[in-house]
């Protein structure tokens, strides 16, 4: 392979033609600056690293940026891996400069200590980094693209790296600089990032189908050209003059597709896209009714992006419409402006303004865009902690989106997955507070729903009222954004500490039955959460930021901690018992058969001891557990639980309800969803009232604890709760 050569001056220049002289100047003390402080330094493909720097600058020459924007490309890796510093920079550059290069500097430099030893781990160190670098773009949004530009000559170069750093650059790629690229609407970003980060994730797949493209290329690209004549012929009949194209599909988004709509590469890749460019909005829809009249459309596969465009500011028509040979054509109608933003994005502002000398409705978009960035990124504004900023981040900002109606038809974008009280807060927050439920096209929904693109959706509130704290719990499926949830939190600080403090300690209390663990103290909870104060525990369960869920995994976490400390080395798996005792390891013997005590029924990450009986092997107790205080003290052996996750224990469970129609179908229908065995069904009445004994077979306590949450919720139940002797 040929390993790149850095370009001159004059040929790195060159595309751009009409440069003023004082921004030429400029870039070309960049560019000299940058070979002569990063001479001698090599990549791991063999280049010299300074025509890394020349690459980004040319990505952000592509992109239209300003010349401040490819100087700072040029020396972007300047104070990270020579001995430029940024009081230097300025003092050449200018403050400008300076800053864009400041703001795209990795952390690894910033955060060095005295000793030139980066603090706390690598992956913190990145999360960091990124959160710092998304913060940016309320600065300057073009430091922002900047590092976009050098994540992509960065994945096109990702080739000479170990495998395994391959796989993390690229998942990186995909969960973080791909979105960010779409939320900026730099679709030629996007794709190419897409494809990249694609290619190192799924190689079979991504040479399948790049395979697949390239025997099918001509056969299809022939095709397209006779429907973009006829289309032509047929525009100039009406006297309009019309830029019309061949849409590419790139292999990320046909594989994105096919797995979708479950179809072949065949179905997919078959269909036909074109793209009109057309003088202003008038004519795109005189286009779209020339297109209607001459092929029939599709029905369902119209959207008007123009009259009510995407809240990321994309507008264009689509439609699809049916060809004389059966084939599908799809269609996309838009202006040359409309083009730009879609194109290029937030970039559009400078790749015109510097064409054109004025910006024009890109000016007005570009402010919006700005608005709407700064807006998206409030959600994570408050957050310190870096990883759970990445997650808001993939959550509200970065996912996938679903497009949804107000009653008065205005679109709203949220992240794929949300449910109504995610819409409710989105519109506004008091509207979220007193969310008691929705309809959905005019029918009422529950509020766990997962609304579709298309929907039309209603709030249905209180006059007064706040909103419930299971909408917090994760497992409940209530809230999927990191903003509705942020909001109800922050309702709930609101409140008189001393009434959440009450409210924790019977959640707590409540949550402790039902998992068995009365005997543990509540300032044994707290230390498992790093408190030192009780009172500060139960406020955070009362506020929400604690649920349940939180405690039965402290829990466990904690007692598998403290036998791993207390227990010997020496660990020898037995064999399988009859009472799914199979994963119980027992210290210094082997092959003996195991069986969990019925007295107190343990389950995975309990601490437990094992009593050997005169032929059944041995019986596994809690160590609480009252029976063991009357055995044998000789025959008791330590016993530890096995690491195969998917283990499942036998947990007796008693239910208590006013009996009513429907009542053990709702309670089998909670206990299916969670993906719950159960056995040895007990159901009796008695006063009107339904008792039920079952056991069920789940995985851990915390599964426990959520599944006796859903089924106590459901009306008519008194209480769910294990059962221990």
């Amino acid at each position: 392979m040929t390993v790149p050569v850095a370009p001159t001056f004059e040929e790195f220049i060159a595309p751009l033609e009409d440069l003023p002289v004082h921004e030429r100047a400029i870039i070309r003390r960049a560019f000299e600056l940058a070979q002569r402080v990063h001479a001698g330094q090599k990549r791991k493909s063999g280049e010299d690293y300074v025509v890394h720097c020349i690459e980004v600058a040319r990505i952000l020459m592509d992109l239209g940026l300003d010349a401040a924007a490819i100087a700072a490309g040029l020396l972007h890796d300047t104070v990270e891996d020579t001995p430029v510093t940024l009081d230097e920079l300025e003092e050449e550059f200018g403050e400008e400069i300076a800053k864009l290069v400041a703001g795209v500097t990795k952390l690894d430099k910033i955060a060095l200590g005295s000793d030139n030893t980066p603090k706390g781990k690598p992956r913190d160190r990145e999360a960091e980094y990124l959160r710092k670098t998304l913060l940016a773009m309320d600065d300057d949004v073009r430091v922002i693209l900047i590092k976009l530009a050098d994540r992509l000559h960065n994945m096109r170069t990702l080739g000479h790296l170990s495998r395994e750093r391959q796989i993390s650059v690229a998942q990186e790629t995909m969960d973080i600089f791909a979105p960010l690229a779409s939320r900026l609407g730099i679709w030629q970003l996007k794709w190419e990032l897409e494809d990249l980060a694609f290619r190192y994730l799924e190689p079979e797949r991504y040479r399948m189908i790049a395979r697949l493209i390239d025997e099918r290329r001509s056969d299809r690209d022939y095709y397209v050209s006779k429907v973009v004549e006829k289309l032509s012929n047929i525009l100039k009949q009406h006297n309009i003059q019309a830029d019309i194209s061949g849409r590419s599909k790139h292999i990320y988004s046909i594989w994105q597709k096919m797995e979708r709509k479950g179809l072949p590469f065949d179905q997919i890749f078959d269909v036909r896209a074109v793209r009109i460019i057309v003088p202003d909005v008038f004519t795109c829809y005189q286009v779209l009714a020339i297109i209607h009249q001459t092929w029939r459309p599709i029905a369902g596969e119209f959207d008007d992006y123009i009259a009510a465009p995407k809240e990321n500011f994309y507008q264009s028509l689509h439609t699809a419409v049916i060809l004389e040979d059966g084939k599908t054509l799809e269609v996309q109608i838009r202006t040359p402006e409309m083009h730009a933003a879609a194109e290029y994005g937030i970039a559009a502002h400078w790749r015109y303004k510097e064409a054109n000398g004025k910006g024009g409705d890109l000016d007005r978009m570009f402010e919006l865009r700005i608005q709407h960035l700064r807006k998206l990124m409030e959600v994570g504004r408050g957050v310190d902690d870096a990883d759970e900023f990445l997650d808001t981040m993939r959550s509200d900002v970065l996912r996938d989106r679903v497009y949804v109606f107000t009653p008065r038809g205005d679109i709203i974008d949220l992240p794929a997955g949300s449910t109504p009280i995610d819409f409710a807060y989105h519109v506004h927050t008091d509207i979220g507070h007193r969310c008691r439920g929705a309809k959905v096209d005019g029918k009422l929904v529950p509020l766990d729903y997962t609304l579709q693109v298309g929907d039309r959706v209603e709030i249905l509130t209180a006059k007064r009222g706040g909103p419930s704290r299971d909408w917090l719990n994760p497992q409940l499926g209530y809230v999927k954004t990191k903003r509705a949830a942020s909001k109800i939190r922050h309702w709930f600080r609101r409140q008189d500490r001393d009434k959440m403090i009450a409210l924790g300690r019977d959640i707590l209390d409540r949550e402790m039955k039902k998992l068995g663990v009365e005997k543990m103290s509540h300032e044994q909870v707290a230390t498992l959460f790093g408190l030192s104060n009780v009172d500060d525990l139960l406020a955070q369960i009362g506020f929400g930021d604690i649920h349940p869920q939180h405690i039965a995994t402290k829990i466990l976490d904690a007692e598998r901690e403290e036998q791993e400390e207390t227990l010997p080395i020496k660990k020898t798996p037995v064999e399988h018992g009859p009472l799914g005792a199979q994963e119980i390891k027992i210290h210094g013997t082997g092959g003996l058969l195991t069986n969990l005590a019925r007295c107190c029924s343990p389950v995975q990450g309990e601490d437990v001891i094992g009593y050997v009986t005169r032929g059944r092997g041995v019986t596994i107790h809690r160590r609480d557990c009252r029976n063991v205080l009357n055995l044998d003290p000789e025959r008791l052996i330590e016993v530890d639980w096995g690491d195969e996750p998917e283990a499942r224990y036998h947990v007796p469970v008693i239910i208590r309800a006013f009996d009513r129609e429907g009542l053990m179908r709702d309670i089998g229908a909670a206990v299916a969803d969670e993906h719950i065995n159960m056995s040895n069904v007990n159901i009796r009445t008695e006063n009107y009232m339904a008792i039920f004994e079952v056991t069920m077979e789940v995985e851990s306590a915390a599964q426990l604890s959520n599944i006796l949450s859903r089924i106590a919720r459901l009306p008519n139940v008194i209480e769910a709760r294990r059962v221990v002797s």
